[in-house]
């Protein structure tokens, strides 16, 4: 099926005249979960994993992807006709360069302007005009001529998002904005990233799987702001909730606005890593274009004390979620019958009778053993295995509640763990505690932290491939910047206070197992450690959940981390006790007992 939508793509690369065409993961929004009617790269090359690009000659075809999906790439890609090219591998070419080994001078590359940033298109241009390989934009998508039944525009309505979940009214947010607008001497600012819409309309949705965002654009001038939507979506709460403070128009509408926008000779802020080379291409020969990153990014990572409070109620509710999963889980078992998938089910059960729950963030990791080292494994009908009373179970998941985004990992022993298990884990838990407890000084940024969590494994020259932490959204993406812990994905941003991040080192051997420990960790400023001279911070640990006591080798703990690990294990088990009883909070009190 993947060759014959190559070979239709193919005859159409022709028609264009061009030698290559580009499939990226992202839309027109540069998202990095997609909607069902632009996951392009998936329907065309098979491949499910959430990051992975596609190029197509007219003789080849590969796939960019990174090592969190090595394993699962080559799976889904065997007799695709699609190569893996694995980035970071000292051996694997970028895309320009093999797209130059591949060409000739003269030939041509086509993209659909709408899927990659500004900066994204101006980089791949200049590379490839290095061997005079011209890029293409070509507005009509390719790959959308050729898939027949492509799923429609998703159309639930927009619900508000209100002021007891948001801390900051809409008002509020567009006075701010417009203040930094003043700074920059710009007439209006186009945002086209779904969160950052949501977080600055206070809208949520159910547009995109596991994000609560909604398809949209925006415009912000000094006098007014404009929302750029289906009609099919808007409500009388919706148009309640504005108040008179946004217009909205159709989605259709927007190309027409940035064409008149053009008109005005405007000074236009555009953030280049998000805006498409579609919007620049629109605006480009009328207006004054001021690229810098939109403001409205740092706004959305420092939570505020409502959305602070939030996210602690969120993660007590996750926490007993997640209690009542694993106890049943060890229970469950050795009586056969669990799967992968039952389990992931099962999780996603306790979590629905929570408050204000409303879906998962993200896609549960439930791997056993070797799928474990699979660092994004998710289990399909096809990969799913029965549970047994032996190896390891990793298990990654999330929810999505009004109050807040969890996302929490833990690696439990079904079984009794081998001495390299344990000493693993233990290693990945000793990274993981030293970055819990790290004092840190005012403008650190988070790839700066990342080496504190991979010194255990560094030790005995292990490593893992994935960054450390994420931002995280209050009740938005579950992936969220501009900060990360990360050696890669941190671009020098200072962490602030109220910035929340996940803590999450790992430990992969392929075809065996996999052991990750992450908790979500709040930004604080130091009282004791501050001084005149210099100002400090800290994490807070939010997720409230135990940590598997069997595969932990006490002697590689310090002290210092043995009280790190009993303080939490008590608050634990001090925080959610009220809410369980029985044998579930024997098992509590039992997982959290000091060592």
């Amino acid at each position: 099926m993947v060759k014959e939508r190559l070979r239709k793509l193919r005859q159409l690369m022709k028609k264009y005249d061009i030698q290559a065409y580009l499939i990226p993961s992202t839309d027109p929004h540069q998202s990095e979960y997609v909607p069902r009617m632009w996951q392009r790269r998936q329907w065309l090359s098979g491949f499910t994993g959430s990051a992975g690009d596609v190029v197509v000659t007219l003789n080849k075809a590969g796939l960019w992807t990174d090592s969190r999906y090595f394993l699962q790439a080559e799976e889904e890609l065997q007799g695709s006709g699609i190569d893996l090219f694995k980035i970071g591998l000292p051996e694997t070419p970028s895309i320009p360069e093999w797209i130059k080994s591949e060409l000739e001078e003269g030939d041509s590359v086509g993209i659909d302007p709408q899927l990659f940033s500004y900066q994204e298109a101006r980089k791949l241009r200049q590379e490839l005009g290095e061997k005079y390989i011209n890029l293409e934009s070509i507005e009509k998508n390719l790959v959308d001529a050729i898939w027949q039944d492509r799923p429609d525009f998703p159309l639930d309505p927009i619900r508000p998002h209100y002021l007891k979940y948001s801390g900051e009214s809409v008002e509020s947010k567009l006075a701010r904005l417009r203040e930094k607008m003043t700074e920059q001497g710009v007439d209006a600012h186009i945002i086209s990233t779904l969160d950052a819409i949501a977080w600055l309309y206070n809208i949520r949705g159910r547009d995109v799987e596991f994000n609560p965002v909604v398809i949209a654009y925006a415009i912000v001038t000094k006098e007014g702001a404009t929302l750029f939507t289906r009609q099919e979506k808007i409500t009388e709460p919706l148009r309640e909730h504005f108040n008179g403070l946004v217009q909205i128009y159709s989605y259709s509408d927007f190309k027409t606005h940035l064409k008149k926008l053009a008109r005005s000779s405007a000074r236009v802020w555009l953030d280049p890593t998000t805006v498409s080379q579609w919007v620049v291409d629109q605006l480009q020969k009328g207006c004054e274009l001021f690229f810098k990153e939109s403001p409205i990014t740092l706004f959305k990572a420092i939570k505020n004390e409502t959305e602070i409070a939030g996210f602690k109620s969120a993660h007590i509710r996750d926490g007993v979620a997640m209690v009542k999963f694993l106890y049943w889980l060890y229970n469950a078992v050795p009586g056969g019958g669990v799967t992968e998938l039952s389990a992931a089910e099962k999780a996603e059960h306790f979590r629905a009778e929570q408050k204000l729950y409303q879906g998962l963030s993200f896609a549960t990791i439930a791997a056993y053993r070797e799928h474990g080292a699979i660092v994004h494994y998710e289990p399909t009908s096809r990969t799913d295995v029965e549970l047994k009373p032996e190896g390891i179970f990793l298990f990654d998941s999330g929810g999505q509640y009004l109050d807040g985004t969890t996302d929490i990992t833990r690696t439990v022993a079904l079984g009794d763990p081998t001495p390299e298990q344990k000493d693993r884990f233990t290693r990945v838990l000793k990274g993981h505690i030293q970055l819990a407890m790290t004092r840190f000084p005012r403008n650190t940024a988070g790839n700066q932290l990342d080496t504190i969590a991979r010194k255990p494994l560094w030790d005995i020259a292990l490593n893992y491939g994935h960054g450390t932490g994420h931002g995280v959204g209050s009740y938005l993406n579950v992936h969220e910047g501009p900060h990360a812990i990360s050696f890669y994905r941190g671009i020098g941003v200072p962490l602030e206070v109220g910035m929340i991040i996940s803590n999450e080192p790992g430990y992969y051997k392929a075809g065996e197992y996999g052991i990750r420990t992450e908790n979500i960790i709040l930004t604080l400023k130091d009282e004791d450690g501050s001084s005149d001279e210099y100002e400090f911070y800290k994490f807070e640990t939010i997720t409230l959940c135990p940590i598997d006591l069997k595969l932990i080798e006490p002697s590689l703990l310090t002290e210092a981390e043995k009280n790190w690990l009993n303080s939490y294990h008590l608050r634990v088990r001090e925080t959610l006790s009220p809410y369980l009883k029985g044998e579930e909070l024997d098992w509590l009190i039992s997982a959290t007992r000091s060592i």
